[in-house]
C-alpha cells in the first residue's frame, strides 16, 4: 500500500500560482505574529550621546587643530634684524684683450 501511495501522482497541484501566493501570504502573516510591533523608528526625545555629542567633539577637535596650525604658522620676529654690510661697488677697468681671450675659450 505504501508503494501505491508513493508512486501515485498527487491530485493537488502544488506548483500553481494560487498555491505559491497562498504560501507567501502564510509566511508573511506568521512572520508578523512572531516579531514585536514597532510603531516608531525614531525616539520621542533626541539622545544627546548619539546625536549631538559626536558632532560637538568633532568641531572641538577641528578647532584645536586649527589653532595649533595658526600658532605654528605665526612668523617669528627677532628683536634685532641682522644687519648686512654691503660692500660699495667698485668701478674697475678690464685688461685689454680680455673679450678676445674669452671668445677663444668659448670656441675651443
Amino acid at each position: 500500500m505504501d508503494e501505491q501511495r508513493l508512486s501515485a501522482p498527487s491530485v493537488r497541484r502544488w506548483t500553481g500560482p494560487n498555491e505559491y501566493i497562498d504560501g507567501l501570504v502564510r509566511r508573511r502573516t506568521s512572520r508578523g505574529m512572531r516579531l514585536p510591533r514597532r510603531h516608531r523608528t525614531e525616539p520621542e526625545a533626541p539622545r544627546m550621546l548619539l546625536s549631538t555629542l559626536p558632532f560637538v567633539a568633532l568641531i572641538a577637535a577641528l578647532g584645536v587643530l586649527a589653532v595649533a596650525i595658526m600658532i605654528a604658522a605665526w612668523p617669528v620676529h627677532d628683536a634685532k634684524p641682522a644687519s648686512r654690510q654691503v660692500a660699495p661697488q667698485e668701478r674697475g677697468m678690464a685688461a685689454k684683450g680680455w673679450f678676445q681671450e674669452a671668445q677663444k675659450e668659448m670656441h675651443r
